[in-house]
């Protein structure tokens, strides 16, 4: 299906993560009931996962506002989240030992695409996620 559905909201405060999550989950919730477009229970937690993980971040490294916005297209949905800072992620290699800043490590196991860019104004960080289970996932 070629149908495109999009969602975006701004975020001022760290308090609006959990509304983040739940823009999120609602969303792909009506992808589902009124698009009829397949979406497993899986992929809406990563989805609210990877979106927590990239507010949270924002809000935490960037001033001002942060915009999420949710595309679905061609059986995944895009969660892209822009900030105010130029400063690019820290993306530390996996050490079991480490205690913390393991975020966008998850982040990117979970996702079938992760990229960070520059824009004239701050950057846009964007995972790729499945909608619905990828073959010899278990």
């Amino acid at each position: 299906m070629s149908e495109f559905l999009s969602v975006s909201a701004a975020f001022e405060d760290s308090e609006e993560i959990g509304a983040a999550r739940d823009l999120a989950r609602g969303f792909l919730t009506e992808v589902q009931s009124v698009h009829g477009l397949p979406v497993s229970g899986r992929a809406v937690g990563m989805v609210e996962l990877v979106v927590s993980e990239l507010v949270t971040n924002a809000r935490k490294y960037a001033p001002g506002p942060s915009l999420l916005t949710l595309d679905v297209q061609g059986g995944a949905v895009e969660v892209s989240v822009w900030d105010s800072s130029t400063a690019l992620p820290l993306i530390l290699p996996p050490d079991p030992s480490r205690v913390g800043q393991h975020g966008l490590e998850i982040v990117m196991a979970l996702c079938q695409s992760f990229a960070v860019h520059r824009e004239p104004v701050g950057k846009r960080i964007t995972a790729v996620i499945a909608l619905t289970e990828s073959p010899g996932w278990s």
